[in-house]
């Protein structure tokens, strides 16, 4: 129980005094977490409205495929990655291995099956509410993905905060592509594994008060934006 005291204060302390090393890791974390989220909603929420919209042959295994990947261990995702990187790699001639990029590409590809999952299932919905008007108007596929994904943008606004979550607090791909390097991969969660591993779980723990603070805040911050209690929709 002390230890989580101390922690608490720790964190109060970091944050109070502006840290200069808590700043630049937090920064970073937003950086890396954001950018993957941008990138993965570009791919994911049009797919997931697609695949709500859209029969073919093979469209049950294409979507239980999509469902399974959610579950997709982070460890495998950055290895492959690694490999994928490195000197030996096929793209090791872009230098991306421990940089930011790398970690941005891991978190994606984590990211985006999740993205494109909750997207499918309230697009799923909608569809059958919209399906007649927009096949009466003769919408072209593109016309109707975009008028489902405006119309349903409070029900994504949820699947991209839960992929906010998980990139955020993923450590176990960053680590493997990042290396954990100060002032150039370090992130919160990376930052916590090293502390922990340090023996220091007051700082340790001061750290994820921070990570949970900075979710908190980026939630608040998109509800706040899109007006969602404003409209009572909260």
């Amino acid at each position: 129980m002390s230890d989580i005291w101390a922690g608490m204060a720790e964190a109060f302390l970091l944050i109070w005094s502006l840290d200069a090393d808590l700043i630049d890791i937090t920064l970073r974390s937003l950086q890396v977490s954001l950018s993957a989220l941008v990138i993965a909603s570009a791919l994911a929420l049009p797919l997931g409205t697609w695949l709500a919209i859209r029969r073919f042959r093979h469209r049950r295994l294409v979507i239980a495929t999509m469902n399974a990947l959610m579950g997709l261990p982070p460890v495998v995702v950055g290895l492959i990655v690694y490999l994928l990187l490195s000197r030996t790699g096929p793209f090791g001639v872009l230098g991306l291995l421990f940089t930011p990029a790398a970690m941005i590409i891991a978190q994606v590809i984590i990211i985006t099956p999740l993205i494109a999952s909750i997207t499918h299932q309230a697009m799923r919905e909608l569809w059958s509410d919209y399906h007649d008007l927009l096949i009466s108007l003769n919408t072209t596929h593109g016309q109707r993905i975009a008028t489902l994904i405006w119309d349903g943008r409070r029900a994504l606004m949820t699947a991209a905060l839960a992929g906010f979550g998980r990139a955020i607090g993923e450590v176990g791909a960053i680590v493997i592509v990042g290396g954990n390097i100060d002032h150039v991969t370090r992130v919160l969660t990376t930052a916590i594994a090293l502390e922990t591993g340090k023996g220091d779980f007051a700082l340790a723990l001061g750290l994820g008060f921070v990570l949970i603070a900075l979710s908190l805040c980026v939630n608040l911050a998109i509800h706040t934006l899109s007006r969602t209690e404003r409209e009572g929709r909260w």
